[in-house]
């Protein structure tokens, strides 16, 4: 019997934006020199370890995340791009609330931007299950690496355990981390989350 392999997260390093709380989606901005220190520091934690396939989101953080990680061959896959913020792209959740009491990224959405449309938990779930789909027939052979973005990959992982993309407010994601979802008696469960060496 073929054991199913495990799905290995990593978020990518720290960036600007991401140390100072502000949404970024698809403003493409390099790891800071401390994000940089956050990736290599996880090639100790993937030393040794085969994957049958690596994927990384396109946008350049997560690109050289995997490669400071020391992942070689990962496939860029559009979907692993981070949440369509619209309109609160660049915006921390402070700024948002001084004007939407209350609002919440996981329930409320974004409102469309003037280059960005947004998109909706729901929107987010759906390009999550298709990357789930993609990598099913990999995990059959052994692990599966993705590197991408914090909300990205929490929805992913609401999606993987069966939760509502909704789910994924309830894991905290750190820059920087390596996070794994593997199988017990079948089912899907996180056995760790927010690893660092």
């Amino acid at each position: 019997m073929t054991r199913v392999g495990d799905l290995l997260l990593a978020r990518h390093g720290e960036t600007e934006w991401s140390r100072s709380g502000r949404h970024t989606g698809r403003t493409d901005l390099p790891l800071t020199r401390r994000g940089e220190e956050q990736a290599e520091s996880l090639a100790p934690l993937l030393a040794g370890r085969s994957f049958t396939l690596v994927l990384t989101s396109p946008l350049v953080r997560a690109r050289r995340t995997a490669e400071l990680a020391g992942l070689s061959g990962a496939v860029p896959d559009a979907d692993l791009r981070e949440w369509d913020y619209g309109g609160y792209e660049g915006v921390t959740t402070a700024d948002v609330r001084r004007t939407r009491p209350g609002w919440d990224l996981w329930t409320d959405g974004v409102p469309p931007g003037p280059d960005l449309p947004g998109e909706s938990p729901e929107q987010v779930g759906e390009r999550a299950d298709r990357v789930l789909a993609r990598v099913a027939g990999a995990l059959d052979g052994g692990d599966v690496m993705l590197v991408a973005h914090s909300h990205l990959l929490r929805v992913l992982t609401a999606r993987r355990l069966g939760l509502p993309p909704s789910g994924g407010r309830l894991f905290r994601l750190e820059t920087g981390t390596l996070n794994r979802l593997s199988l017990e008696h079948g089912r899907p469960v996180v056995a760790e989350w927010n690893t660092r060496p």
